[in-house]
């Protein structure tokens, strides 16, 4: 069977982040689907919460799962949510995950500051875009620049978003992972933070760190993390097919 494509975006922007990796699936040959999660992208208008955001992940992955092995695939914020998802003690119909750009426990004074830091850029007249914008024009490929932003800010749901990620049990949640497990990480990402802890909680993990890239691995050298996306999807396509129980 196909392995079949689901995709998390990060805080702030939406599905549209994951435009090179929609057309480079595709054009494998690989379904794919890329969610807006609540308060995110098409969904602006709605509430953030962590129940709707696990109820969005796993609609679109059950889904999947009808027609193939899953590969659920998530940044940031949406890598965070999707450990716990992933690691809930029912496991979901996910045959493998790559977690991007979030190997960092969302808690005390990290999350604190990045919520402090976050609530000023919001506070500014044009609530950060001025700079958001030279960071993004000076960082990421012209192949890219415009799909990160495509979606929208969402820019209200982004403090409640950080502050309900404070409840996820990551660890817990790593080590119950039982399907192989990718992190990958940009070599000046700031949340590297707890990489070494994550790689040693989680027991089917690999580390990959992209060198000369930041947070935004995914927008910052789309063809390298599309390349290991072709290594997950190698690896699933390669996995014995588990047997069907008797009836």
């Amino acid at each position: 069977m196909v392995v079949q494509i689901v995709l998390v975006h990060g805080i702030r922007t939406s599905a549209t982040m994951w435009r090179a990796q929609v057309e480079y699936l595709r054009t494998r040959g690989n379904p794919v689907t890329a969610v807006d999660l609540p308060g995110h992208g098409t969904r602006m208008a709605e509430e953030f919460t962590l129940d709707g955001a696990f109820a969005t992940i796993d609609g679109a992955v059950r889904d999947a799962a009808e027609r193939g092995p899953v590969l659920l695939v998530a940044h940031s914020m949406g890598g965070l949510v999707s450990i716990d998802y992933v690691g809930r003690e029912d496991p979901p119909p996910v045959a493998g995950f790559i977690a991007a750009s979030c190997t960092a426990i969302p808690r005390g004074v990290g999350l604190a500051t990045y919520r402090v830091l976050a609530r000023g850029f919001d506070a500014l007249p044009d609530r950060g875009m001025w700079l958001t914008n030279q960071m993004l024009d000076r960082t990421l490929p012209s192949q890219t620049r415009a799909d990160f932003g495509a979606g929208g800010y969402a820019f209200d749901a982004q403090d409640v978003a950080l502050r309900s990620l404070s409840v996820l049990d990551l660890l817990a949640a790593l080590h119950r992972i039982d399907v192989p497990l990718w992190f990958i990480n940009g070599q000046f990402d700031q949340l590297r933070l707890n990489e070494k802890l994550f790689l040693k909680v989680a027991r089917h993990a690999e580390l990959i760190v992209v060198p000369r890239t930041s947070h935004l691995v995914t927008a910052m050298r789309p063809e390298v993390f599309n390349a290991l996306l072709n290594v997950a999807i190698t690896t699933l396509e390669s996995a014995p097919v588990p047997a069907r129980p008797a009836s």
